[in-house]
């Protein structure tokens, strides 16, 4: 672990299997020309267990009696960005801290998601409020969907969208189990949605992305990760970005999301947005949370400024999923 690393940070587990994990050449070249000397420590928490953090969903139960519950088994933690969110070990000791979160009443009546702590950050910034239209563009498995209808208290329209239908089955099923009623399950290329004529208070795109901020829960996104894979999924993200901003009314904000930390696919994203939508603004991200400087120069070319408001969090920053979130908003005319 390297020497930036903050000493109140916890200690990490590392994962039995990580000393498997064969780091091509080019990621470490590249990562540790980003990182400097937070290379081995961004490698140190991608290979480490993340921490177990849940939800409470407030559309079954409020947060007091989901925690006065589990408290009997798990000590929580609150997390500081979101008010529904909480860390969670296990009291048990030996096989007993093996009790998956999964296998409780809670879990199964829908009261609580099983959720990264950075994955509730989006939801939080994009701010969805009760009566609104909204639209989440890329949406199962349905966290943030599920997060978005309690915020809005299961009123307005939200209609969550994915690409692919497979992944529709586990978002209907989570969206049932939550309890949601406010939302229309859609499939289709997020890109299409401005071919219509409805325009939303608030759009999510919580975009497809090569996962590198996730390694430590997916270690085939190291042995998938490649150039070629970042500029294909680049190229994906813009006309995604640029559907959503096209759908907002004006006033309306939109926030993008992934959970990689390649450039390519989130400040330079960012970048090429301003650079196409003059009524596009950036909005400063205020959370309690620790976060690292964005990128404001890659690969030769000069990032526009407003770019620094947007959030940038590494899996070391606050022993997380790394996750890249930028608020946009639409100008009014």
């Amino acid at each position: 672990m390297s020497e930036s690393q903050t000493e109140d940070k916890p200690a990490t587990e590392q994962i039995p299997s990580a000393k498997n994990v064969v780091v091509k050449e080019k990621f470490e070249e590249r990562y540790k020309s980003i990182l400097g000397e937070r290379y081995d420590e961004f490698m140190c928490y991608s290979t480490s267990y993340v921490r177990k953090s849940i939800r409470v969903n407030t559309l079954k139960k409020g947060v007091k009696e989901v925690l006065e519950g589990l408290s009997k088994n798990w000590t929580l933690t609150k997390i500081p960005w979101c008010d529904t969110g909480f860390w969670l070990d296990h009291k048990g000791e030996g096989d007993d801290k093996r009790y998956d979160i999964g296998n409780t009443l809670e879990h199964i009546l829908g009261q609580i998601y099983v959720q990264d702590a950075a994955s509730m950050i989006p939801p939080v910034v994009l701010d969805p409020q009760p009566g609104e239209t909204v639209l989440d563009m890329c949406a199962a498995p349905g966290s943030k969907t599920s997060q978005m209808a309690a915020m809005m208290k299961n009123t307005g329209t939200l209609i969550a969208n994915d690409l692919q239908g497979s992944r529709l089955k586990a978002l209907g099923i989570n969206l049932q189990r939550m309890g949601v009623i406010n939302t229309i399950c859609t499939q289709m290329a997020g890109s299409r949605f401005s071919r219509g004529t409805i325009k939303f208070d608030r759009v999510l795109v919580d975009a497809p992305c090569s996962g590198t901020g996730t390694i430590r829960k997916a270690f085939i996104n190291l042995k998938m990760w490649s150039p070629g894979l970042v500029r294909k999924f680049s190229s994906t993200q813009k006309p995604l970005i640029q559907a959503g901003f096209d759908l907002l009314k004006p006033g309306g904000t939109m926030v993008y999301s992934t959970c990689t930390m390649e450039p390519e696919e989130n400040e330079m994203i960012i970048n090429w947005l301003l650079e196409k939508n003059p009524d596009a603004r950036v909005e400063e991200i205020k959370l309690d949370i620790k976060r690292s400087p964005c990128m404001l120069e890659y690969d030769g070319k000069k990032l526009n400024p407003e770019v620094a408001k947007t959030l940038r969090i590494w899996p070391q920053d606050n022993d997380t999923e790394g996750f890249y979130v930028a608020k946009i908003v639409k100008k009014k005319d």
